[in-house]
Parts: structure tokens; C-alpha cells; sequence
């Protein structure tokens, strides 16, 4: 194994050679209190965690995650390693280490490999969390899953139990090599669990990227015209949010029953290359490269601020944004000037990475309490099956409805709040197919 990443990322590094790469080990102290903080507001977890912790279900099972290293994150990591397990990690994003979390999980000596802008280490940091044969992946994007494919297939056929894809953008991946019968092993598709897409998607998204737009440049939103590609899940839940704050919604999509519902929610619908004239925020959320292309840029209000909240910076063309610059300075942190040739500037907000974590948090402790919970319990499955004997087909897995059940409610009780209950009558009621006016 190679020390620091043949050296192609710049600044300090402390590492302890097969345990953990990070930047900086001095930031543990400041990690440990940010993860007791969302320790506090993640109930759902810290219960499972409790009651894990007794019987050690994962004992003799290493679990590789490759996921964005946050104070929640790290809460899902020691709820594993209470319960038995073994663990490696990464992060899933080259912007989204938080550095403090990765010092405090390496101090205590757990296998961490993220730093925030690793970029050209990225997958030396996946490799490493796989140098010690993983029987169980936690995957946030579908990069760990793929590294596993297709660079060590025999580890993939023959030796990992099953995994799980956390987002959108992995899950259409995993949905199409499983279609082309590329997938070896059994992956749950928690981002498809209604308490993951419905809270996470939609409130954590809203608010987080909303939060990495005014860290990254301090504007008021009221008045502003805020363009938001895609009106999925995340998409909604930022355009939600924005006019929430008073700005003048638009958005642009391809599909035409969401365009509606945008619609009869109150936003403006119009094409990006309608929207580029008008808009002074814009926010791509749709998963798909070249959102943002070079003739919408030369359209754009001089001013205007581009961002990101998919996974992947493939949305805002970035190549074509400079080619038609004559100059580019950055002007705050993660907010870059590009001056274009027409005389107007237009602000790139962290480099077209992840918003929301990239110049922010990411998604508030509470609502990935019901997400992680969602990993956690999916993970339990596959070790429950493994050991019965019972053999998984080789597809993306639905979650069980009985499983969101279960998180919905004891996120309720966290909350103080409970639930009406049906009679015997009611219940005989709703089964009666005779039942008429």
C-alpha cells in the first residue's frame, strides 16, 4: 500500500498505515463533540444502537461504506461498531469530508480513509477501505459498488454478502447493471424507502442546500429569481424551501407530470434555455449531465449564481462555463468569479460539487436519523439471511414496508407525538369488498 496517495493531494496529512488517512488528527477533539451533538438528535438510531449492542449481530462481518464523512455519518459508523462490526470507510464525494469527523473517528482508531478535496485520491481512498475483503457495502453514490465490479470481480462473485445504495443516482446505476446482468450481489435500495426519499429527499435536501447557497454567498433570497432543474424528490423540497424564503420559483423539466405538479404548487415552469434569461440563482437536482450548457451561461443576467445539489458535477457544464470566460478568480470561500467574454460574471458555487455539503452540513442530524436507521436495519437483513442460509437474488432489493413502519413510529415517539389506531371494526371494514354506499 502506498503512503499519502502518490502524493497528488496537497497540505498535512496524518496517517496510520492500514488504519486511516486524514488531514489533520489535531481536529478530533472539535469531531468527537460535533458527532455528540448529533448523537442528541438522532433517537432512532441511538435505539437501535442500544439494542444492537447487546446481542453483536455483525460480529465476524467487516462492513465497507462509502458514504459522505458528516457527525451523522460517523453516528451510523459506532452504532455498527457497537453491534459487532468491523468497518472501513471513505467518503463519497471529494467535497464532502468533514475533516474534524474523519480526526475524531481515526483517533479512536477506526478504519477512515477522507479528506475534504480529495479529488485526485478519491478512489485510492475506496481502494483502501476494500484492501481487507468487505462482506457487506454501504454505498452513497454507487462508486464503491462499481470499484467492487469491476476492478475485483471475484471479491464481488464469490465473497460479499450484499450491500446498499443510499441515493438516487446509484440506484438508477445499480437498477441498470443488475438490468444487463452486471450485478453480483444483492443490494437494497434504501433511497427508494419512503422514510428515506420523503424526508431525507425532500426536507433534508431543501434546507441544506438552501443553507450551502448562504454560507457560500451570504445573499437574500426574498425577491430573487431561483431556478431549480428538476422537481423530483430533492428538487421539490428546494424550490419549496426557496419560496418559503420569498424568492419567485422556477423550474425546468423533462417530465411532464412533474412539471404539472410544480405547477399547481405555485412555480413558474419554463425551459432552462427560458430560464437562463431571467434567473438569478440557479440550482440544478435532476442526476443527468449538461443541465447547464455554454449558451445558457451567455444568457444569464450578470450576477448570476450556479450550483449543484445531484450527486455528481456533471449537471453544470463546467469545461463549457470557462470556455466562454476570459477570467475566473475566486471570490469567497467556494463561490469562484468567472468573468465571461460578453463583460458579465457569473459566481460557480463549490466548483459544481454537492452544495449542501460541499459549503455546508449537509442534511440536518434529525432527518438522516430515519435514513441511516434505514442502513442500518437493510444491513441487518443481509447478516440475517447470510446466516440462515438464505440465498438473496443477485437484484436492487425494495425495503420491506413493515421496516419503514417501524422507523416511522419510533421517530414519532422521539418526537412526543402518537398515532390513532384502528378498531377491530374498522379494520373489518376495509376488507369488505361488499361494503357499498
Amino acid at each position: 500500500m502506498s503512503t499519502i496517495p502518490n502524493k497528488k493531494s496537497e497540505g498535512h496529512f496524518d496517517e496510520k498505515p492500514g488504519v486511516y488517512c486524514v488531514r489533520d488528527i489535531t481536529l478530533a477533539d472539535k469531531g468527537k463533540l460535533l458527532i455528540d451533538w448529533a448523537e442528541s438528535r438522532m433517537p432512532v438510531l441511538m435505539s437501535l444502537r442500544e439494542k444492537y449492542s447487546k446481542t453483536k449481530p455483525f460480529k465476524g462481518y467487516k462492513v465497507a461504506g462509502c458514504l459522505h464523512v458528516t457527525k451523522e455519518t460517523a453516528v451510523l459508523i459506532k452504532t455498527f461498531i457497537a453491534a459487532g462490526a468491523e468497518i472501513s470507510w471513505s467518503g463519497c464525494n471529494p467535497l464532502s469530508t468533514n475533516d474534524a469527523v474523519a480526526a475524531a473517528l481515526a483517533a479512536d482508531d477506526i478504519s477512515i480513509y477522507a479528506w475534504y478535496d480529495n479529488g485526485p485520491d478519491f478512489y485510492w481512498c475506496i481502494e483502501r477501505t476494500i484492501d481487507t475483503p468487505p462482506h457487506l457495502t454501504l454505498d452513497d453514490g454507487c462508486d464503491l459498488i462499481n470499484t467492487v465490479h469491476e476492478k475485483h470481480e471475484k471479491l464481488a462473485k464469490e465473497f460479499v454478502v450484499g450491500g446498499t445504495e443510499e441515493t438516487t443516482t446509484g440506484i438508477q446505476r445499480l437498477r441498470a447493471r443488475a438490468k444487463a446482468g452486471k450485478l453480483y450481489y444483492p443490494v437494497y435500495a434504501v433511497n427508494d424507502a419512503e422514510t428515506k426519499w420523503d424526508f431525507d429527499n425532500v426536507y433534508g435536501t431543501g434546507q441544506s442546500t438552501l443553507d450551502g447557497i448562504m454560507r457560500a454567498t451570504s445573499i437574500l433570497f426574498a425577491g430573487k429569481n431561483v431556478v431549480v432543474a428538476g422537481h423530483g424528490h430533492c428538487g421539490s423540497g428546494v424550490a419549496k424551501r426557496a419560496k418559503g424564503l420569498g424568492a419567485n420559483t422556477i423550474i425546468t423539466e423533462v417530465k411532464a407530470t412533474a412539471a404539472i405538479k410544480a405547477s399547481l404548487e405555485g412555480h413558474e415552469v419554463m425551459t432552462m434555455d427560458e430560464a437562463a434569461k431571467v434567473g438569478d440563482v440557479f440550482i440544478t437536482a435532476t442526476g443527468v449531465k449538461d443541465i447547464i450548457r455554454k449558451w445558457h451561461y451567455e444568457k444569464m443576467k450578470d450576477g448570476a449564481i450556479v450550483c449543484n445539489t445531484g450527486h455528481y458535477d456533471a449537471e453544470i457544464n463546467i469545461p463549457e462555463l470557462e470556455e466562454v470566460s476570459v477570467s475566473k478568480r475566486t471570490i469567497r470561500q467556494d463561490c469562484e468569479e468567472y468573468k465571461l467574454k460578453n463583460g458579465n460574471r457569473i459566481y460557480l458555487l463549490a466548483k459544481g460539487r454537492l452544495i449542501n455539503l460541499a459549503a455546508a452540513e449537509g442534511h440536518p442530524s434529525e432527518v438522516m436519523d430515519m435514513s441511516f436507521a434505514n442502513q442500518f436495519m437493510s444491513h441487518l437483513k443481509l447478516v440475517e439471511a447470510h446466516k440462515s442460509g438464505k440465498k438473496l437474488p443477485n437484484e436492487v432489493i425494495d425495503l420491506p414496508v413493515e421496516q419503514d413502519e417501524y422507523i416511522a413510529e419510533t421517530k414519532l415517539r422521539s418526537m412526543g407525538l402518537s398515532l390513532d389506531v384502528l378498531t377491530e371494526e374498522q379494520k373489518k371494514y376495509i376488507e369488505d369488498y361488499n361494503a357499498g354506499t
